[in-house]
């Protein structure tokens, strides 16, 4: 069994990047911009709909304060700020979420933050404090093996590791900088096999060839791709043949 999450809601006024509504027919859980790297009230509140309505389960996608860079700038944020933030967006998300007659399931960090939070303790435990500052003990998303989801266990949260099939991996099974040639996985075949070994075999080859296990209970495929929501088609179909099971963790 594997969960299927993208990150929706990735617009802001009149600028959109993701097709929601044709990836809410796809993935089982929704990371949506909670409105520090994309995202507005008005997007908010159509992506909850839009996924309650379908049943897919609302996650709230946090970011640095970082709108113009997207939230992929690193950034040096206080622990106590960035905890404030954090239940800042979270508890914005709620609002809508439960107007739409669901709630907010889970907490995915973005870009930046995500990279971070594998590496520094203090930015996952203040990731962390937000989390339970904004009430309830929600489930937190993250890479296996990161400090972000030791931090989370540490809280009494439950730490869920995802993969990401179209991301490259380095042979430490971190995820290869965005900067740098190849981070993203284009072809769409190479996705959906890495997909598939994800979930059957554990395993992704890294970029110098070798085979590293990653252990995951969710797997992302990014909303801001090319051809995206054919790509998560094509991925939950594949797995689906493979006979892995499709349902969201929270």
């Amino acid at each position: 069994m594997i969960d299927l999450n993208a990150d929706l809601g990735e617009g802001f006024g009149r600028w959109t990047l993701t097709d929601d509504d044709a990836l809410l027919s796809v993935v089982t859980s929704a990371n949506v911009a909670c409105g520090f790297h994309a995202g507005d009230p008005s997007v908010m509140r159509r992506v909850c709909d839009l996924a309650a309505e379908r049943g897919v389960r609302i996650g709230a996608q946090v970011s640095y304060r970082d709108l113009a860079g997207f939230g992929r700038r690193a950034m040096d944020v206080p622990a106590d700020e960035l905890a404030a933030e954090v239940a800042y967006q979270v508890g914005a998300l709620r609002v809508f979420a439960e107007a739409a007659g669901a709630r907010v399931a889970y907490v995915k960090p973005h870009g930046a933050l995500y990279n971070r939070t594998v590496h520094d303790a203090g930015q996952a435990r203040a990731v962390v404090a937000g989390v339970r500052l904004a009430g309830g003990a929600l489930p937190v998303l993250g890479l296996p093996g990161s400090l972000l989801l030791a931090a989370a266990a540490d809280a009494g949260l439950t730490g869920v590791p995802e993969a990401f099939a179209d991301r490259a991996y380095t042979a430490r099974g971190t995820l290869v900088p965005r900067r740098e040639p190849d981070s993203v996985v284009t072809d769409e075949d190479a996705v959906v096999r890495r997909a598939v070994a994800f979930a059957v075999e554990g395993s992704v080859e890294a970029v110098d060839g070798t085979a590293v296990a990653v252990a995951a209970r969710s797997l992302c495929v990014h909303g801001d791709t090319p051809n995206a929501a054919r790509i998560a088609a094509r991925v939950r179909a594949a797995l689906e043949t493979a006979g892995v099971g499709i349902g969201a963790f929270a």
